[in-house]
């Protein structure tokens, strides 16, 4: 048995309140510390290596466009050509995004597939079909760039035979549109057909407005798909090559992937499964 949670966004802290400080004669703590702040100060003992390069943190991302097989496919392409990721370094993982509700069990909160069973469905709790990928700060835009390029100059995804909320445009990162990499998402949706809009939830199709829609990942996380799910052949044309469809093993076996309570394959297949 499983129970629908519905999700809410957690309300800011209260501020604490302050004491009233000590008012003593002659020095004080905070009145030493005051006068030696400078010579304190992180600047006055540098640390590392003279010129080292700033860290550039890696930022999950989640894009969508239609099913998720092809989107995931395509994003594998731009982790290589940009990112220059291959094998074990890859990060696209499919599942769904941008609902309001959760199924919620024993083992935790779920958000599954189509399955005769009617166990977490996806299409049920309001989510959309999406590809979650790791990507460095500086890169955002560039690799933004790819999953903008999946419209075409008209607008218009891949496989607009398939309809319905399941399938509608999103797009999620740390703060949504209030996060400090939204203007490199904004650039590199610049000059391109589709516009940006903020996402609330359980959404309809967005194919006829040529939109995506833009959600705050900590409001609206990203749940992994059932593991034969990922790096999966599309129907839409020829199959991606056995190198692609061994992702699955590959990843499996490094313990980057994992069954995720859905009806699903059984991973001991998958272990021995190699195309």
């Amino acid at each position: 048995r499983y129970s629908i949670v519905r999700l809410s966004a957690s309300s800011p802290a209260s501020e604490a309140g302050r004491a009233e400080p000590c008012r003593l004669a002659g020095w004080s703590r905070r009145s030493l510390l005051a006068l030696l702040s400078p010579l304190l100060a992180p600047s006055a003992f540098p640390v590392g290596p003279v010129g080292a390069v700033p860290p550039d943190p890696l930022v999950k991302l989640y894009f969508g466009a239609g099913c998720f097989w092809h989107v995931q496919h395509e994003l594998v392409l731009a982790e290589q050509a940009l990112l220059g990721r291959r094998g074990v370094d890859v990060t696209a993982v499919t599942g769904y995004a941008g609902g309001t509700k959760v199924a919620s069990d024993q083992g935790g909160a779920k958000v599954c597939y189509h399955n005769p069973k009617g166990i977490a469905d996806y299409g049920v709790l309001g989510h959309a079909e999406a590809v979650q990928v790791a990507v460095p700060a500086s890169q955002v835009g560039a690799f933004s760039q790819s999953y903008f390029g999946l419209f075409g100059r008209k607008g218009i995804r891949h496989d607009p035979q398939d309809c319905g909320g399941e399938y509608r445009s999103v797009l999620g990162l740390p703060g949504g549109q209030d996060s400090p990499l939204y203007a490199a998402i904004a650039g590199a949706a610049a000059g391109t057909p589709m516009r940006l809009a903020r996402g609330v939830g359980d959404e309809d199709d967005t194919i006829g407005a040529r939109s995506v829609l833009v959600y705050d990942s900590d409001k609206f996380p990203f749940y992994p798909a059932e593991l034969y799910h990922q790096y999966h052949n599309d129907f839409m044309g020829p199959p991606y090559g056995t190198a692609y469809n061994n992702l699955l093993p590959t990843l499996y076996k490094e313990k980057k992937l994992s069954a995720v309570g859905c009806p699903d394959l059984d991973p001991a297949s998958i272990v021995k499964s190699t195309v």
